[in-house]
């Protein structure tokens, strides 16, 4: 079913050129069809931010729900940020203190860089808190991806994650371990997960917590778990939401680090992801930054454009099923009857301008 392009933030055009239903909001005005509202509290860093809000965005689209879905991205003032960043968010975002006051039927909660061990130490904790704590009261279930999991689990359960050895980094086959849990339902009980993460939380300590492990992998550790109750919050380790070259692009930025000289060693490739042609292609770029690391010389590839077409998405189907499952679940148990409270008015860049529905 279509999201509405209720203001205008680019990855609607984006979408709509990719070849998805968007709705613009005059038509989505006199369509007589339900209305589902989505924060999607977006704390990835410059490099990732746009890339992630069109990433999700996607994926709420792709629900088959009869419903229109209004997502309204927003981030927290205590992340660092570039100026042109800073302005991206100030002209396209949402205003969190004005989307509490009206309303949100469900919450997305992205990954974000840290700095610190201990993630009570970073600028953004109480700010999230904050928002994690309204969301709990006010919304019908929270969605985390990879930080935003260790933080909530850390605030509301206690759970301390544990780093690894080394950065678990690639695509790993999962399996459902709730085949009869709703989130799981049509899910093939085997499918891929991309993670990138230098953090662990296990099997062990979620079930410790009361929390119910749905799907994990030997090599990649628990990627989804849920509260009790179901659904109230979903907690994912893995990056379902990422594309194809999402892994390639995070491979080159390290490419680029270590010839700068910026980190230590060579990266390794992400596991089960590169092959055949691919991974020729990804150690000559490696083999070509160590020369650039040496000679103190520039270095830059092609990698990408010559990699691209030899990558697979074996993960996609599955993420969009399982947040189709997520959204009819929050679909069934918000109010039929609650009247819209988010159409906006005559200024298009002002998403949280109200103006009732007739």
């Amino acid at each position: 079913m279509p999201l509405v392009a209720h203001s205008k933030l680019p990855t609607f055009g984006q979408l709509r050129e990719q070849g998805h239903e968007v709705l613009s909001l005059d038509r989505a005005v006199h369509q007589d069809i339900r209305e589902l509202h989505i924060g999607f509290l977006n704390m990835m860093p410059d490099a990732a931010l746009r890339a992630t809000e069109r990433q999700f965005i996607r994926l709420v689209g792709s629900c088959n729900r009869i419903a229109q879905f209004f997502v309204y991205p927003f981030s927290l003032p205590d992340l660092q940020r570039s100026d042109e960043t800073l302005g991206y968010i100030e002209r396209y975002y949402s205003d969190f203190d004005a989307l509490r006051g009206e309303g949100l039927d469900a919450l997305i909660i992205t990954g974000a860089n840290v700095a610190n061990p201990k993630l009570e130490e970073e600028a953004f904790w109480e700010p999230l808190i904050e928002v994690v704590e309204w969301a709990s009261d006010n919304v019908a279930s929270i969605l985390c991806s990879c930080l935003a999991t260790h933080a909530l689990l850390k605030h509301v359960h206690g759970i301390d994650r544990q780093p690894l050895p080394q950065k678990r980094w690639g695509v790993y086959s999962h399996r459902v371990s709730e085949p009869g849990h709703p989130l799981l339902r049509d899910i093939n009980t085997r499918f891929d997960v991309p993670h990138s993460r230098h953090n662990d939380i296990s099997r062990a300590q979620l079930e410790a917590a009361g929390l119910v492990v749905l799907a994990e992998s030997p090599e990649g550790g628990v990627h989804m778990a849920a509260s009790p109750d179901q659904f109230r919050v979903i907690y994912m380790q893995g990056h379902p939401e990422y594309d194809a070259n999402s892994l390639l692009k995070e491979y080159r930025r390290e490419l680029y680090r270590y010839a700068n000289r910026e980190r230590d060693t060579a990266p390794p490739l992400p596991e089960n992801y590169f092959s055949g042609d691919a991974v020729r292609l990804a150690l000559d770029a490696l083999e070509a930054a160590k020369h650039a690391r040496e000679a103190g010389s520039t270095y830059d590839d092609t990698l990408e454009a010559d990699v691209v077409g030899l990558l697979d998405n074996t993960w996609g189907d599955t993420a969009k099923a399982i947040v189709n499952n997520w959204l009819g679940l929050v679909y069934g148990v918000t109010n039929l009857d609650r009247k819209q409270q988010f159409m906006p008015g005559v200024d298009p860049d002002d998403p949280l301008s109200l103006k009732e529905k007739k």
